[in-house]
Order: C-alpha cells, then structure tokens, then sequence
C-alpha cells in the first residue's frame, strides 16, 4: 500500500498564497523561536560497534556502577560489554544509563572513540547540543578516519546556538561533512549532510543541489535527500519542481525522524498549513517523539490553538528535560493563557538550561518582561516588579525593563 504523502492539491495552494500567507502568519511564527533541530531530528547517527560475541538483548540488566571493577586481563571485554549496554540503553531512550555506560567506558579506556561517538549520539538524541559538539570532536580526534563521526559532528555545527559564532560552525559543518566524502565517496548520507551545511550557511546554489542529487544517486529510497533538495530548488524560486520531491519525501517515508524533517523543512519555508499532516503522521508512528511534539506545539501557537499546544509541549518537557526549546514554548502557551505562576514557573525551568543568547530571549516580550506585562495590565504591581527584575538578571542594563521595573515600584 502507497504511503500517505501531502497532497498536492494542499501544497501547491500553499505556495501559489504564500505571500498572502506570510503576511497573516508571520508574525505570530516569530514568537515560537528557532528551529528546534536544524534538521537533526532527521539523522539519528547509529549506534558504535561493538565485538561482543553475545550482543545485549535486554536493557534491564545492572547498571555499570553496581558490576565489580574488571581485572586487567578483563578490560577490553568490560569495554565491549559496557558499549553494548549503552547502545541498547540509547534504544530504549534510557539516556542517563546510556550516559553512564559510555563514560564508564572512558574510564577503563580514556580515548576510546566509540565511546566518546555514543556519548554524543545520546546529547544529540536530547538536542544537548554543546555536549554533543564536545564529544563528537573527541570522536574524530581519537579516530581520524571514522567518516560517521564526521558527519555527526557536522549535523550537530549546523544547530545555531544562541551566543555563539554560528557562521563558524556553519563553516565548520560543511568542512566536516566535506571530509567524510573524501573518506567515503559513496556515502549518501554525508553527500546530504554536505548539502544541509551549505543551507545552513545560506548558500542555495549548484553545489548545493549537486550534493543532494549526489546523494539521491547513491540511494534513490533516501527519503530525507529529496525534502532537503526541495527546500533548495524552492529557495531558488523552483517551487514546481519541489512540490513532487516532497511528496515522494513524503511517500518514502517510513519513520518519525523522516516525518520531522519533512515537517520541519515546511516549517521552515512558512508552509505551515503543509506540516500538520506529516506530524501526525509521525506522532502516530511515535507519540512520545520530543521533536515531532515541540513541531505541533509550534504549529498550534502560529494559531494561536494554545490550549491545543499545551499537551503537545508538556509532553515534550517530560520527554527531552534538558532541552531549552519546549520549556519557552510551553512558557509562551502559558502566558497567551493568562496563566502566569505557570508561565513563570516554565520560564525559570528554561533558565536553567539557557546559554547566554536564550537568557536574553527569556527576559524578553515572549518571555518574563511579557509576564510582567500582564501582572501590570491586572494592576498587580508587586508581582509585575519582581518579574522585571527577573528579566533584569537575565539580561542587565536593558533600558526598557529598567524603566518598566520604576514604575512597577512606583505606588
């Protein structure tokens, strides 16, 4: 039976309004904040080999700190044991027993770049990106020819983190995947990763469709290669011929992570009435999916549906508790909700996990300077000051909060 794709009637009227669409949407998809993955809930790197004659086939077995410490001539078949509990750990999403089975790992072997690649597979997997980007570097040092390594690291440079110089990364990203063709020419998935970098540094251009035609040459069932062809051909103003490409994305694709991209690549080029059915179709497959939840929750707030984001969002703070991007959306439902302790309350669990451009974002009209706002509408003036005054700690010396926080005090 075929697979679902979008329809073409439904995509291509997308397009022949967008602008009329732009102009009644666009605003209210500024308040939902950046991409939630750049594309990297479409790439789940797989998980190291190991040599273990036994594989693992259950992940309930001891925890690594409870087993006795190895004798010397036992440490290589500890390692393997060790890299097999956390590859299995990984695939039951249970990431801190898959964290402690890999840096356990670290311990026995300091340099060993299989563990040092699964450490980052499970940040990557809770969008934990500077970890990530750390034990990814750690990877390619210590195995220099390990061309997955490579393309992980690059699929993890073209996050954009707020502070840093994401136009480095960015260049960085396309010199790592650049690095993992010439290690292994044909390898589709650095071909696309190639071309994903090149995006993420705005380069829409021959050589970026060239490498994702490289990519689909070498598989043409790579379902994620044709979504991301078609974000390029519609950026250069070929929407005709991306239409069939997304629908065969569509057609190929066969689990969430495949969905996400695609729903995320419409997101991204404001074809928002696109994405809903394609995650669905993933919360379906994966109804506990972090990614595919945070990109409902981000449709149904460009709607301004709140109520109907509010599950989605929570969800997705109970599943990923370390990614900043759900706590300041569930935040922003909140406070549209009048509900401000709760929109305070998000807001602070995000500070926690905030980097120093996100803090700025925090304190700001989506953020505590918003609730603040709504204590001072109600005329709860205490209230209002000691949000301000939050958002100050957030982001000192701002004129605005500054000036809002005086009259706060004011009787």
């Amino acid at each position: 039976m075929k697979a679902p794709g979008i329809p073409r009637a439904l995509f291509l009227s997308t397009v022949l309004v967008l602008g009329l669409f732009l102009c009644a949407v666009g605003a209210l998809a500024q308040d939902v904040g950046a991409d939630v993955g750049g594309g990297a809930g479409i790439f789940r790197p797989k998980n190291p080999e190991t040599k273990r004659k036994t594989p693992r086939t259950s992940t309930t077995g001891t925890k690594p700190s409870n087993r006795p410490k190895p004798t010397p001539a036992g440490v290589a078949e500890r390692v393997e044991e060790l890299l097999d509990d956390g590859n299995g750990f990984r695939d039951a999403r249970k990431f801190a027993e898959a964290e402690e089975a890999y840096q356990s790992v670290l311990k026995l072997k300091p340099r060993d770049a299989r563990a040092a690649y699964g450490l980052g597979n499970i940040y990557s997997d809770q969008q934990r990106w500077a970890e990530a980007e750390a034990a990814y570097r750690n990877a390619v040092t210590w195995a220099p020819t390990d061309a997955d390594a490579y393309v992980a690291l690059s699929v993890v440079l073209v996050q954009p983190l707020a502070g840093a110089d994401n136009a480095k990364r960015f260049a960085e990203a396309s010199d790592f995947a650049r690095k993992a063709v010439q290690l292994d020419p044909k390898m589709a998935v650095g071909w696309d990763r190639l071309g994903v970098a090149l995006q993420a540094r705005g380069i829409f251009n021959s050589e970026t469709e060239h490498s994702h035609r490289r990519a689909l040459e070498l598989d043409p069932q790579f379902a994620v290669a044709y979504a991301h062809l078609a974000k390029v051909l519609n950026r250069l103003g070929r929407a005709t011929e991306a239409v069939p490409l997304y629908e065969k994305a569509s057609e190929l694709a066969k689990d969430p992570a495949t969905l996400n991209l695609i729903a995320e690549s419409l997101q991204g080029e404001q074809l928002w009435p696109a994405s809903e059915p394609v995650i669905k179709r993933a919360l379906d497959l994966d109804p506990k999916n972090p990614t595919s939840l945070v990109l409902m929750g981000r449709y149904l707030i460009v709607y301004r549906r709140f109520g109907e984001a509010e599950p989605f969002l929570k969800s997705a703070t109970e599943v990923s508790s370390r990614n900043f991007q759900p706590f300041i959306l569930l935040g922003r439902t909140y406070l549209a909700l009048e509900r401000l302790p709760e929109a305070e309350s998000m807001y602070e669990r995000a500070s926690t996990l905030a980097v120093l451009g996100e803090k700025k974002q925090l304190a700001g009209a989506f953020g505590f300077e918003g609730v603040g706002d709504a204590y001072m509408k109600t005329r709860q003036k205490n209230e209002a000051a000691r949000v301000y005054q939050r958002a100050l700690d957030l982001d000192p010396g701002n004129k605005s909060l500054e000036l809002k926080l005086a009259q706060a005090r004011q009787n």
